[in-house]
C-alpha cells in the first residue's frame, strides 16, 4: 500500500488535541489525569523556539495545579514589575505586582518558551497523554459520535484517529477556524511584530533585574524581556503600514533601524549584540466568531489573539485550557449537560480577551499614556489595574468597580483634551488599516 494512503481503520481516543503548546499540553494533562484517553498531535518537535516569554502572576497557581511549579521556578527569572517608558514623559513608571489588590501574587516569571513549552508537554505525557510530535493534522470531519482526524508524519506516513472530542490548540495556525472560515481580522486592532534575542542589554539592579519594560515609540511599542540565561528578548509591535516600510531590507537591518527610533532603548542597548535570527509575525490581531461547536472547542491563539502588550497570551491559553478540560470532561461523562457546560466555557473564554482588550485598544493613545505614567489610587484604581496586569481577572477579587472608575476618568481626560483626542483617534483609524500584502512585507 502507498505510504501516503489512509489506513482502513482509525485509532481510537477520547480526546484528540491539535497542538502541543501551553493550551494543548495543559488541557491534555488535565484530561488524561481525569482518566480520559488523550492523544496530542504536535507538528514540531520540542524544544522549539516560540515568542511570548513573559508570564503573569496568575500563571503561578496554574503551575501548582499541574505539578510543574518547581520546574518552572528552575528555568525562570522573577518578574516583580512591569515598567513603562514614554518619550513624552521624563520618568519611567513601574507597576509592582505586590501592590495589586490581592497581595499574594507579587511576581511572575520570564522564561524561554522552548524550555517552558517542553516542560508542559512532558508533563502531559507523564500524566498519561499520548504525545506524538512531528505529526501535522491535515484533515478532520465531524459526525454524530465525534470526529475523524487524519494527520501526516514527517516520513510521509498518514494516520487516522477516531475521537469523541477534538481540542484545537493549534495556535496561530487556527486549524478549525481557517477550515470553517471563522477567523477574522480584529476590526478594532491590527498589529505586527519583529523581534530577536540580544546579549549585553543593561539590566536593572536587584529584584528589578527581571522586570519587563515597555517602550513607546512613534509607530507602536517595544518589549524588553530579560531571560534567566543572560539573554534579553526585544521586539517591536507596530502597525501594518510601518512593517510595509521594510521595502526589501533584511529583517536584521529593519529591526536595528526600528530600535534606533527609541533613544531610551538605544541607550539601554549600548554594547549589546544580537544572538538570534530576527523573526517577524504579521496579522498579529484576529478573532474567531465562536469558541466551540459539536464535539470541539478552541483554545488559546486558536480562538483569538489581540496584542502582547500585557503579556496575557500564555495565561489566557492555560486558564482557558483549565476551563476547557472541565467542559470536555462534562461532555464526555454527562452528555445531557453538554449545553450548559459549553455555555459556561464560552462565557469564561470570552471574558479574558474582553477584560484586556479595552486597555489594549487604547494603549498608544496620549490619554492612556498620561494615566499610565501618572497613576493614582483613587477608589483603589491603581490596585485594580495592577490586578488586571497580574491576570487576576477570574476570581473573586472585586476589581471591576474600580476599573469602571478608571475608564470614566479616561473618558473625562480625553474630553478635557478633545482636539488631541480627536487627532489621535483619526491617526489610530489609519494605523490599524490592513495593508495589502502586509504579511508578505514582514517575511524574511
Amino acid at each position: 500500500m502507498n505510504t501516503n494512503e489512509l489506513p482502513s481503520s482509525a485509532r481510537a481516543c477520547d480526546v484528540l488535541v491539535i497542538g502541543g503548546g501551553p493550551a494543548g499540553s495543559t488541557a491534555a494533562a488535565l484530561l488524561a489525569g481525569k482518566g480520559h484517553r488523550v492523544t496530542v498531535l504536535e507538528k514540531a518537535h520540542h524544544p522549539r523556539f516560540h515568542i511570548g516569554e513573559s508570564l503573569l502572576p496568575a500563571n503561578l497557581p496554574l503551575f501548582e495545579k499541574l505539578g510543574v511549579a518547581d520546574e518552572m521556578r528552575a528555568i525562570g527569572i522573577r518578574k516583580y514589575s512591569a515598567e513603562f517608558v514614554s518619550p513624552q514623559h521624563a520618568e519611567q513608571q513601574r507597576f509592582n505586582f505586590g501592590e495589586a489588590w490581592d497581595k499574594s501574587m507579587p511576581y511572575a516569571y520570564q522564561v524561554r518558551r522552548a524550555e517552558f513549552d517542553h516542560i508542559l508537554i512532558r508533563n502531559a505525557a507523564a500524566k498519561g497523554a499520548e504525545v506524538i510530535e512531528g505529526c501535522r493534522v491535515k484533515d478532520l470531519s465531524f459526525h454524530a459520535d465525534g470526529a475523524t482526524v487524519s494527520a501526516e508524519h514527517e516520513d510521509g506516513r498518514r494516520e487516522r484517529w477516531s475521537a469523541r472530542f477534538v481540542i484545537d490548540a493549534s495556535g496561530r495556525d487556527t486549524f478549525i477556524a481557517n477550515r470553517m472560515r471563522a477567523k477574522h481580522r480584529n476590526p478594532l486592532h491590527n498589529s505586527s511584530a519583529i523581534y530577536a534575542h540580544f546579549a549585553g542589554v543593561r539590566r536593572h539592579d536587584g529584584d528589578a533585574a527581571g522586570n519587563i519594560s515597555i517602550y513607546w515609540f512613534e509607530h507602536g511599542w517595544f518589549w524588553v524581556i530579560p531571560l534567566a540565561d543572560g539573554a534579553t528578548s526585544i521586539g517591536a509591535v507596530t502597525w501594518p503600514y510601518y512593517m510595509k516600510q521594510r521595502a526589501g531590507r533584511a529583517l536584521d537591518d529593519f529591526l536595528a533601524d526600528t530600535i534606533a527610533l527609541s533613544p531610551a532603548l538605544v541607550e539601554r542597548m549600548q554594547g549589546a549584540s544580537r544572538i538570534s535570527p530576527t523573526e517577524a509575525t504579521g496579522n498579529f490581531s484576529y478573532t474567531t466568531d465562536h469558541t466551540h461547536g459539536p464535539h470541539y472547542i478552541l483554545l488559546g491563539d486558536a480562538y483569538a489573539f489581540i496584542d502582547p502588550v500585557f503579556s496575557s497570551g500564555v495565561m489566557l491559553a492555560m486558564q482557558g485550557a483549565f476551563f476547557g478540560a472541565d467542559a470536555v470532561d462534562t461532555c464526555l461523562r454527562q452528555p445531557d449537560r453538554t449545553k450548559a457546560a459549553m455555555a459556561r466555557f464560552d462565557k469564561l473564554v470570552r471574558h479574558g480577551p474582553k477584560a484586556f482588550s479595552w486597555f489594549i485598544y487604547r494603549m498608544t493613545s496620549p490619554t492612556m499614556r498620561d494615566l499610565f505614567m501618572g497613576p493614582r489610587n483613587l477608589l483603589r484604581m491603581k490596585e485594580a489595574l495592577l490586578s488586571l496586569l497580574a491576570g487576576d481577572i477570574y476570581g473573586k477579587t472585586p476589581i471591576w468597580p474600580s476599573l469602571l472608575a478608571f475608564k470614566t476618568i479616561y473618558y473625562l481626560s480625553a474630553l478635557r483634551h478633545l482636539p488631541r483626542t480627536l487627532a489621535a483617534g483619526r491617526k489610530r483609524k489609519r494605523d490599524i488599516l490592513p495593508v495589502e500584502d502586509g504579511e508578505m512585507a514582514v517575511r524574511g
